[in-house]
């Protein structure tokens, strides 16, 4: 696709300048450099609707950071680095609303004036695409640093180094680095139809594309026969890359693929899916106005969205 990076959080330029992660603390001297900052996964924002907030790295919310600091590039306006502010505790909404599939709540640091947290989920849509790019870098290699502290070796608790793109261990001086699963996800198709399903437990309506983990040992487009043949039964012919997307919940890559079905008879896992369908573009056509009585339409920001939007437009070349 020529327009493949257009996709929520796809490429916009950054320059992550590599080559300076080995001296964060010159690269944080700079008067210029700024933090994004994020408190479980949630990145700041200005206001309801607004950019993501740029703070700098003597700011009093500073303190209620953690012991990682991550330099994620050169803006146009300087250093950029990321933050967690894991030593924050906020009061919290009543329920569960905290663990919910996309958690609408908001929450408002006191030393961060109108600034509110916000499901990364909930805004990709309104972000720019360099704020898309920040936001979702940051949300990966800090999500990773919370869930991979300790060695994978001996078992010691390992310290941050290279500006939080590597984690050391100071016993046995084993290095660990920020990791990406990728996830094949299929634009099937039939004739004029395409192939759709849902997982046990989505919201009523809820429909997307079929999607699976690539294995070890397996190229993408044999992970795109596997897992439509698992989940749905089909087997499928030719497979082509289309885009991809970094998805940061928590650590994906998110391969979009195009793949013709050479049967159309399903077979569901129910395990893995409560339902698949193939469905014709006339009536993916209503989804996508909304107007279709039992399918809504794909998440907005998802390459799911973006691969079914170019398909209906026929712009997929």
């Amino acid at each position: 696709m020529k327009h493949a990076e257009t996709v929520t959080f796809g490429g916009s330029g950054l320059d992550r300048a590599a080559h300076l992660r080995a001296d964060d603390a010159q690269i944080g001297a700079n008067p210029a450099a700024r933090a994004v900052v994020l408190w479980r996964g949630k990145p700041l924002i200005t206001s309801e609707g607004g950019p993501l907030a740029r703070l700098p790295l003597d700011h009093p919310v500073m303190a209620d950071a953690g012991d990682v600091r991550v330099f994620l590039g050169q803006d146009d306006d300087g250093p950029v680095f990321a933050v967690n502010l894991s030593r924050w505790t906020p009061e919290l909404p009543d329920g569960d609303e905290l663990n919910t599939f996309l958690d609408a709540s908001q929450q408002q640091h006191p030393a961060t004036g109108d600034a509110i947290f916000a499901e990364l989920r909930a805004i990709m849509t309104t972000l720019s695409p360099r704020d898309g790019e920040l936001a979702s870098t940051a949300r990966a290699v800090l999500g990773w640093h919370d869930s991979h502290k300790f060695c994978s070796s001996c078992g010691t608790l390992s310290n941050a180094v290279d500006a939080g793109w590597r984690r050391l261990c100071p016993t046995c001086d084993t290095s660990h680095f920020p990791r990406t699963d990728p996830v094949v996800i299929m634009l099937i198709v039939a004739d004029d139809e395409v192939l759709v399903g849902r997982s046990p437990g989505w919201p009523e309506g809820m429909y997307s594309l079929l999607a699976g983990f690539v294995e070890p040992g397996e190229t993408m487009e044999a992970a795109v026969r596997r897992e439509v043949f698992e989940e749905a039964g089909i087997r499928i012919g030719e497979v082509s890359y289309l885009a991809s997307q970094p998805w940061a919940f928590p650590s994906s890559l998110m391969l979009g693929c195009y793949g013709t079905a050479t049967s159309k008879d399903i077979t569901l896992d129910p395990v893995e899916l409560e339902d698949a369908r193939w469905v014709s573009r006339s009536e993916m056509e209503q989804v996508a106005r909304g107007e279709h009585p039992t399918i809504l339409p794909a998440r907005k920001g998802a390459i799911a969205h973006f691969l079914l939007e170019n398909w209906l437009a026929n712009t997929l070349d």
